[in-house]
């Protein structure tokens, strides 16, 4: 998918955030859940769901809302890593990794017949020069020989970057929402589409897990 022109409005559904005074507990984040349903302790964490913020630099907030109602208040406040949601842009970066997610799969399948794959042929039906006609013969010479691969791939440090920036670009034009769940009340699509509606999300959204 395009990085830019394909979606409007970003919505993540993310695991752990800080929630506003008298609304729910500050100490609830994903990790609290540390006992399964038998009551059997579960294995810590692999990896910390924050990574570790440098000292010069400061989360970015952000609220966190609910699918569950049209009419809701904020829950609270996310808080996202620096490195992903404020990076500067970098438009050259964002076209590159754009470029490359739409050629990198793209295949021609243009073909053209030379000399010996044309029925029939043989000899010029006239001489190439000097008769003041257009040349003609048997094939195109130098024509495209498909299907051909239009295949390369990009640094991963490049992508990465492409998408980080993507990211910040939808962070600060508030085209990006976190929400708690992605439980909804009614199994209806028309609902969605009126929340979205509602809250002024745009005419796309891409909803993602992470």
């Amino acid at each position: 998918k395009s990085l830019t022109t394909l979606w409007s409005c970003y919505i993540i559904h993310k695991h752990r955030y800080m929630s506003l005074p008298d609304s729910i507990d500050k100490n609830r984040n994903f990790t609290e859940q540390n006992t399964g349903a038998a009551g059997i302790p579960l294995p810590p964490p692999v990896r910390s769901v924050m990574p570790v913020v440098p000292a010069h630099l400061s989360p970015v907030q952000t609220w966190v809302e609910t699918l569950e109602k049209t009419d809701s208040e904020p829950l609270g406040l996310a808080q996202l890593h620096p490195d992903v949601f404020a990076v500067p842009p970098r438009l050259d970066i964002l076209y590159d990794v754009e470029r490359w997610q739409r050629n990198y799969k793209r295949i021609s399948h243009a073909s053209t017949k030379v000399r010996s794959e044309v029925r029939g042929g043989g000899r010029k039906p006239w001489r190439q020069k000097g008769s003041g006609r257009a040349r003609h013969g048997s094939g195109v010479s130098h024509g495209p020989r498909g299907p051909t691969s239009y295949y390369y791939m990009l640094p991963m440090k490049v992508r990465v970057q492409g998408l980080k920036v993507a990211l910040s670009s939808k962070m600060a034009q508030d085209y990006l929402h976190i929400v708690d769940s992605l439980n909804i009340p009614t199994p209806d699509s028309q609902y969605l589409l009126d929340l979205i509606r509602h809250r002024h999300w745009g005419e796309s959204v891409l909803i993602v897990d992470v």
